[in-house]
């Protein structure tokens, strides 16, 4: 029997890591799973622990209100050095860019252990945008045993970065098996909003927006209530305070501009499947809206997700108020655009990612 360590601390995190810890427990004879949550998004990544029905066993509770990287980093470093020393895992499997991944992946690496890194070959090639994931994501590249790519590109980038072939497992994205079971289970449930108008879905909060990208987002959300009578704009805050200050200080006053608070994860996941277009910043939103056929605008300088842009079902419009309002309304008012965007197939997979990942491990 093989001992594997799955450490996640983010909500995105754990949306995509439940799927494959499901996964893992369908094989108590070959494999025994062990679940460390850091809780570097406390509340989010409950929310999506309690939907999964995982129970952590490990929970290094590291969220402090306004930590800074370093702190986050350091506090992390110390705590999961420990975890590992006490668990002994064979293999231990990380997802992503966030902080939580790299200093594992890092740690794991200091004590020759292996690790496996799901998501991997990301890039935008701007380490500061984003920030600070594409570093992450780089460092985890350089000390992973194991590449689960989520496309094509991502195979491609780790290719001609030197990494072996061998180790390089194409397995799509469990992003899209979270969204599919999630969907699933929850089909005859009602979204929290509804209306007969054109939905758009916003969810933006990414640290590199902070500032006056901010202000334009929310500039551009009201002029596009303001112009399109036939549209309901629905926007899930982010509980960070640069992200809550500006957006209630221009947006709460608009009608047609519903504020709520964030949503659970199986309540955001059936509000996008009612969207007519969905409007973001975030990385993960990119490979689940167009699986379900919603067209996605990224509020973004660049994406490590350009595979999506080339399939046809993304667009990037950066974060200037024009850009964002013009593009949206080409959307929401030229038929042939929304139906090739609409139309467009995900490149992220089929929503067997996660058991394609635990065969690529080879204890089964």
């Amino acid at each position: 029997m093989k001992k594997v360590l799955v450490v996640f601390g983010t909500r995105p995190e754990a949306i995509k890591m439940a799927p494959i810890v499901l996964e893992l427990k369908k094989h108590p004879r070959h494999i025994k799973t062990v679940v460390c949550v850091t809780a570097q998004h406390r509340h989010m990544l409950d929310q999506v622990l309690s939907i999964f029905k995982i129970k952590p066993d490990v929970d290094l509770n590291i969220m402090r209100k306004n930590q800074d990287l370093t702190t986050l980093t350091i506090n992390t470093m110390k705590k999961i050095h420990g975890v590992l020393k006490t668990v002994k895992p064979d293999i231990v499997l990380v997802q992503g860019d966030t902080t939580t991944a790299m200093v594992v992946g890092l740690e794991c690496f200091y004590q020759k252990i292996k690790i496996g890194h799901v998501e991997a070959g990301l890039r935008t090639f701007d380490r500061f945008h984003p920030f600070p994931e594409e570093v992450n994501r780089r460092i985890l590249s350089s000390v992973a045993d194991y590449h689960f790519a989520p496309s094509k590109q991502a195979v491609k980038y780790l290719l001609k970065e030197g990494i072996r072939k061998s180790t390089i497992y194409h397995t799509g994205n469990p992003s899209i098996d979270a969204l599919l079971m999630t969907l699933k289970k929850n089909k005859k449930k009602k979204p929290v909003f509804n209306t007969k108008k054109k939905l758009i879905l916003v969810t933006a909060h990414r640290r590199e927006n902070f500032g006056k990208p901010f202000g334009n987002i929310c500039k551009a959300l009201m002029k596009i209530a303001l112009r399109n009578d036939d549209v309901e704009i629905v926007y899930p805050v982010h509980l960070n305070p640069n992200v809550r200050k500006p957006v209630f200080s221009i947006l709460s006053q608009s009608d047609r501009v519903h504020l709520i608070e964030p949503l659970e994860y199986d309540g955001f996941a059936l509000m996008m499947s009612k969207a007519h277009i969905v409007l973001t910043d975030s990385g993960g939103v990119q490979e689940e809206a167009p699986s379900i056929g919603k067209p996605v605008l990224v509020m973004r300088k660049t994406t490590e997700r350009p595979e999506v842009v080339k399939a046809g079902a993304a667009k990037l419009v950066g974060t200037s108020v024009k850009s964002i309002v013009d593009n949206v309304e080409k959307v929401l008012h030229d038929k042939k655009v929304y139906t090739r965007m609409s139309r467009s197939a995900s490149p992220y997979g089929k929503g067997d990612a996660s058991r394609k990942i635990v065969r690529a491990l080879h204890i089964v």
